[in-house]
């Protein structure tokens, strides 16, 4: 399988390939509206115009209404995030409306004070730009303190401010300056200004997020549709073509906005596909981690569950449990089964004279003698203070016998670790049982082993009692 995917894995040069394909692409389609432009500055006669004010309004009326909702949509997403960027935006959208509003309410003024109908639609670009512009200084930046979110004062003072710009705009259409070039041209041009420094900083910030990709083309659009409006005249095919280029550019913002609003509330919370698989990959590999150490975990407890600590052999719960197993086997295929029940002899009097920390290490010595005297398929434990059990599955109770006596011998020929003191000598006694033979259940089978156990210790210890 990973040898499969290595070789249909994607080269570097393909990678690198694609990616500057993809660039192209959203370059291409960033300054697609110029080629609209230049067709119609260049083959379209500009003397030819549409006047309609009805239409005009209508127009308008519905950006003004879109533009409402896509400003409360921004709102809520910042009161949730709290995202800088997101009050920015909402302001940007705020303004933006309440000053490009007028331009629709006053078409009927065209023909009475052309600056009056015209010079808001500027303006309120101009606003828009600059807002955007700030936002973006503060995209990544921490998010505001709740309290901030809900200042009322803040946004009241935001919207006066934007109704004084409407005055403002209004004064300057009955000034005696309103025809010059320059006033139309120093509101446009600084929105074409403010909108090409949005996407510089976009580059130079390598601000790459899908949402903020969508800014940026939507903002690149902006400033098009500045230039289109530099180059129109009112209601020639160019000044209609900059009215659809810059609602182009505002329906795709909004799209961005809406995104934001059904997905993280974040502008940039978000991530391309590529990081979203990296981001999985990632958590996958953190989780198959998790699920290792949590397995491991679990055969540790079960090994401590099942394993005595002191010696490591067995405890008497899980070797109850192994000869009801090796019960049920022995009666389905009919094979022997034998249990040694051994007790070491006088062990009670080696840890009043030597200690128990020499009695721990006799214990574990006499397990791993067990151990050495055992086949790897039989078990230990450790059922009692110095009581334990050695289960032979398939050996008869001659068998039995032999390896008890075997297991006798070499430990009475033992010298165990005495720590400091002279090595120590243990002798075990030894009762062995067969299934079957001396019992046919698992009581019967393990009481016949300790009642042999018993007469081997009454008849003087260190000996191995059969029948």
């Amino acid at each position: 399988m990973s040898t499969n995917l290595a070789v249909h894995a994607p080269t570097n040069a393909l990678r690198l390939v694609t990616q500057a394909y993809t660039s192209l692409l959203l370059i291409a389609f960033a300054l697609m509206p110029t080629q609209f432009i230049a067709y119609l500055y260049f083959q379209q006669d500009s003397t030819l115009k549409f006047e309609n004010h009805l239409f005009h309004e209508f127009a308008i009326a519905v950006a003004t209404l879109e533009g409402l909702f896509v400003t409360y949509v921004t709102w809520r997403c910042y009161q949730s995030s709290g995202e800088p960027l997101l009050r920015w935006l909402t302001l940007g959208f705020l303004g933006f409306v309440l000053i490009y509003s007028p331009h629709g309410a006053l078409t009927g003024m065209a023909h009475r004070n052309l600056w009056l109908f015209l010079l808001y639609g500027p303006a309120s670009r101009l606003a828009m730009s600059v807002l955007l512009f700030v936002g973006l200084l503060s995209y990544s930046q921490p998010s505001d303190e709740v309290e901030k979110r809900s200042d009322a004062r803040a946004w009241l003072m935001w919207i006066g401010l934007f109704l004084t710009m409407d005055i403002a705009v209004a004064l300057i259409a009955y000034s005696p300056y309103a025809g010059h070039p320059a006033v139309r041209l120093s509101m446009e041009g600084g929105a074409l200004v403010f909108s090409v420094l949005n996407v510089a900083a976009m580059l130079m910030r390598r601000i790459r997020s899908p949402l903020m990709l969508i800014f940026g083309i939507s903002v690149a659009w902006f400033a098009i549709s500045s230039l289109a409006f530099m180059l129109a005249a009112p209601w020639n095919h160019m000044w209609w073509l900059a009215h659809a280029i810059f609602a182009g550019g505002f329906f795709l913002l909004s799209y961005g906005v809406v995104q934001a609003f059904r997905t993280t509330q974040s502008f940039s919370a978000i991530y391309s596909q590529e990081e979203m698989t990296a981001r999985l990959a990632e958590s996958m590999a953190e989780t198959q981690r998790a699920l290792q150490q949590l397995q491991q975990s679990n055969q540790r407890l079960e090994r401590l569950a099942a394993t005595d600590p002191l010696t490591g052999a067995g405890n008497r719960r899980h070797f109850i449990e192994h000869i009801g197993d090796e019960i049920a086997r022995a009666k389905r295929s009919g094979a022997p089964l034998s249990l040694l029940s051994i007790d070491l002899d006088h062990f009670k009097y080696i840890n009043d004279s030597r200690g128990h920390s020499v009695g721990d290490e006799v214990l574990r010595a006499f397990v791993r003698k067990c151990l050495e005297a055992i086949r790897p398929y039989d078990s230990v434990a450790r059922v009692g203070g110095e009581e334990f059990m050695v289960l032979l599955p398939g050996a008869t109770l001659d068998a039995a016998c032999a390896v008890a006596e075997r297991l006798r011998s070499a430990i009475e020929g033992a010298a165990f670790d005495g720590g400091a003191n002279p090595p120590v000598s243990v002798t075990i006694s030894v009762g062995v049982s067969e299934f079957g033979r001396d019992g046919d259940t698992l009581d019967g089978f393990l009481r016949v082993a300790d009642q042999r156990l018993y007469r081997a210790k009454f008849e003087g210890r260190n000996r191995v009692i059969v029948a």
